[in-house]
């Protein structure tokens, strides 16, 4: 049975306050320094690595991280996490970002729908948009190629796929991937849209609007400032944008958009960017092909972290971070 207790209940966690912290000035000279590097280093999904020797932190409290881990249950409550249980408790929601890279344990379905499925289908739709852009079979009113996209949104309809997109913007073009430029909104200051607006011939570009429940404040005010752009250049906003949202929003079969693609309430904004909230622009940005390959990276990511010896997870030796 999986317990939900407050951090200052649990044992391991008043040990773990009480640790003197690592002095890293001095464990991390010389030799002693270069091998705790070597040490301290975990192998990640597609080929990479985390290293956290510059963390403040030892053998003694690795051992109470890990005493911590076990009294908090966190290998059961990941296994209940991609089996579908209602992880997040707040809210009384399942948390299901990770279906969107692959299939860790038992089907997850709701409602009669199988949520594997159901993303997977959303990421063949995008890439079929995606492909007819490249290739010009959809283009603007004129005939002629989307050379842009720009996506509109917040927190982390904003932050996560504009980390990606810039993460990989230079790979790309080294490797012939680059197939459009993209550009982010998502300040509620006029100017931070219109310097986007400006740098950009709108004539040629293709917006993406992000929000899951459709009424998101900020993101309409942004949408509308867009779309004023874009009539007066003389264009109908409904040729040049598309919507990620959830199927019960107001935006899920609107005529203001070419097409619509979905998520829901099980994936939180912050772990997005593998659902068609990243998928829609990198999939435009760099083509389909890339961002699979992403998805197959953080599906590896995933598969390691069910590995029970907490030292050999980079996701839980991450959690480092948030405990010191």
């Amino acid at each position: 049975m999986i317990n939900w207790n407050n951090l200052d209940t649990i044992q391991a966690y008043q040990e773990l306050s009480g640790i003197t912290p690592v002095k890293l000035a001095e464990v991390m000279e010389g030799e002693s320094g270069a091998e705790r590097v070597k040490n301290y280093t975990v192998p990640m999904g597609a080929g990479l690595s985390y290293n956290y020797a510059a963390k403040q932190v030892d053998e003694t409290v690795l051992a109470a991280l890990a005493k911590l881990a076990v009294e908090t249950q966190l290998v059961e409550k990941y296994e209940a996490l991609y089996n579908g249980e209602m992880i997040n408790t707040g809210e009384k929601r399942l948390v299901l970002h990770q279906l969107t890279r692959g299939q860790l344990g038992e089907a997850v379905v709701v409602e009669g729908v199988d949520k594997r499925t159901f993303y997977v289908e959303q990421q063949t739709k995008i890439a079929e948009l995606a492909k007819k852009v490249h290739e010009g079979t959809l283009t603007n009113a004129a005939g002629e190629k989307f050379t842009t996209v720009v996506q509109i949104g917040i927190g982390g309809s904003d932050l996560g796929p504009r980390a990606m997109y810039l993460a990989l913007e230079n790979w790309a073009k080294a490797n012939n991937t680059f197939k459009m430029e993209a550009k982010f909104i998502s300040n509620v200051d006029p100017d931070d849209a219109a310097a986007v607006l400006d740098g950009i011939d709108v004539a040629h570009s293709l917006f993406i609007l992000v929000s899951k429940s459709g009424t998101t404040l900020e993101t309409l005010t942004n949408e509308a400032f867009v779309k004023d752009a874009l009539k007066n250049a003389g264009l109908d906003a409904s040729k040049h944008m598309i919507a990620v949202t959830s199927e019960t929003s107001p935006l899920a079969k609107s005529d203001d958009y070419l097409a619509a693609f979905f998520m829901d309430d099980f994936i939180g904004g912050r772990f997005s960017s593998t659902s068609a909230v990243g998928g829609a622009v990198l999939s435009l940005a760099f083509g389909p092909d890339v961002f699979a390959q992403f998805l197959d990276g953080a599906a590896q990511e995933d598969e390691l972290a069910k590995n029970p010896n907490l030292t050999e997870k980079p996701c839980h030796v991450r959690c480092i971070d948030r405990c010191l």
